[in-house]
């Protein structure tokens, strides 16, 4: 069995003048410890889908199943990491870490050792005391990472989260986060706009298509660990994930016309 399933999920916005149709039965099974990239064009639902399994939405039919029980809302079983960390300001970077396991009741010295142990993962154990305003947004990502691992989720759910990323910071990312997954065995879904990204993350890649969205095709990468997005091994893949997604550009282009 999965660890988790969408089963045809749609969602719309709006109201009886206008709406936007933006999902179109999706239908996903994603195996435990299994690294998930989901790309497509632009707006397409890749975003909301993400944020439907993590239950800050609800969509309008179908459902997630996380394993084997219905998703009724938020929960430490599963967790997001946005685009932009969005870290507290008037925290440490330490307490950033270990705020969840706070409100959870954690004793403190349990949040200090699970804080310390995420921190030195992802390698920033020397800013334990700094404050986000004193971090670059490349070290403030790697908090928020740090932050979701520190709750131990059965599912880490990241919606672009190196997109504000420069190429050097992005490329180094791409290289810790194999290394995070292969330790930590955690089930990856992963959003993004970059494929090159998508081929050298995914376990396997899925190509959604032009809104309102469904699931055009996938690809399972079998290529050994690490990867790197300037791989030429990888070049084929993501011609083909490429020859996959420009119609569905395409058709986006010809839609906002």
């Amino acid at each position: 069995m999965a660890k988790l399933e969408a089963r045809n999920i749609k969602k719309s916005f709006g109201d009886d003048d206008y709406s936007l149709y933006t999902l179109d039965g999706i239908d996903l099974a994603v195996d435990a410890g299994e690294f998930v990239c989901i790309v497509g064009p632009s707006g397409c639902g890749k975003s909301t889908f993400l944020r439907i399994v993590a239950g800050l939405d609800v969509p309008d039919s179908g459902e997630i199943i996380l394993d084997g029980q219905k998703v009724t809302g938020t929960g430490p079983e599963k967790i997001m990491v946005f685009q932009e960390g969005a870290l507290f300001p008037w925290l440490s970077v330490s307490d950033n870490v270990s705020f969840g396991l706070k409100i959870n009741g954690v004793p403190p010295e349990d949040r200090q050792q699970i804080s310390t142990r995420y921190l030195e993962m992802m390698q920033l154990g020397q800013f334990a005391r700094y404050y986000p305003h004193q971090l670059s947004t490349g070290m403030k990502q790697r908090v928020a990472i740090a932050r979701a691992l520190a709750m131990d989720p059965d599912v880490l759910l990241m919606d672009e989260p190196f997109a504000a990323l420069d190429t050097q910071t992005r490329y180094t990312l791409i290289g810790e986060m194999q290394e995070i997954w292969q330790r930590t065995k955690k089930t990856i879904i992963f959003v993004t706009h970059n494929v090159a990204e998508s081929a050298a993350l995914g376990s396997r890649v899925v190509v959604f298509g032009n809104r309102p969205a469904r699931i055009k095709t996938e690809f399972r990468i079998d290529k050994p660990r690490p990867r790197h997005a300037e791989d030429g091994s990888l070049a084929d893949i993501q011609s083909k994930i490429l020859a996959e997604l420009r119609p569905e550009v395409k058709k986006q282009g010809d839609l906002d016309d």
